[in-house]
């Protein structure tokens, strides 16, 4: 192979990998709701890529079990029943239960500014109703405890499941009010104590508070189908 041969190639893979990753991103901070169809041109038209990276992110997002694919044209962001729904919400409880001990016992006061910070600005846009904003704020909370407790692996796996869940609690988000954010609150006063245990309660906590709502939402969905 020749260099240039080699230097499309490298920068074929790279451009695959950003798609896939801003993909996920918008994924998890729900950007995507329940059952909306992605079309290959249209995503490729607001990336501003062309349509192969972006087949081969959506292909790797259907493996990853965050898209569907109904027909080869029709390629969606699936709703989860309640069974799926309820075994991704016990396997998050116990990971990311995990995720706030580990962080208990490992956050220096940088890290501890930073989940307060992240947990105001959260809260801001809520007050606002800058519900994007909002979205972005929760999920990078999530995402920097598991960061803080310095596992990437755990964190490749809570991504994965963040990948199936950020659309139903992104659809649930602005109707929970303020029960989608006050637990956050005691999750750093907990990680600023060294409390594992109430870090890892308050996660819990924070996650199943939701259930109702997204379960109801589920139910909606179920009947509109």
């Amino acid at each position: 192979m020749n260099g240039i041969s080699e230097l499309q190639t490298l920068e074929h893979h790279n451009l695959g990998e950003i798609v896939y990753r801003k993909l996920s991103q918008a994924l998890m901070r729900g950007q995507f709701a329940p059952d909306t169809r992605l079309t290959i041109r249209e995503l490729a038209a607001s990336l501003g890529t062309s349509v192969t990276p972006v087949r081969d992110a959506l292909l790797r997002l259907i493996q990853d079990e965050a898209l569907t694919q109904k027909t080869p044209r029709d390629i969606r962001v699936p709703v989860l029943d309640q069974q799926k729904y309820e075994e991704i919400r016990s396997i998050r409880v116990r990971l990311e239960g995990l995720a706030a001990r580990q962080a208990a016992a490992l956050a220096d006061k940088k890290d501890i500014a930073k989940l307060w910070k992240l947990v105001k600005d959260n809260d801001k846009a809520m007050e606002k109703q800058l519900w994007g904003d909002a979205l972005a704020m929760n999920h990078i909370f999530h995402s920097a405890l598991v960061e803080v407790a310095a596992m990437p692996v755990l964190n490749s796996i809570i991504n994965r499941l963040w990948l199936q869940m950020g659309p139903l609690i992104a659809d649930a988000y602005k109707h929970g009010g303020r029960a989608m954010i006050d637990d956050h609150y005691k999750i750093v006063e907990a990680i600023e104590r060294r409390d594992a245990d109430a870090a890892e309660a308050a996660i819990a906590h924070d996650i199943l508070t939701a259930s109702d709502l997204i379960i109801s939402r589920i139910h909606s969905y179920a009947l509109s189908a």
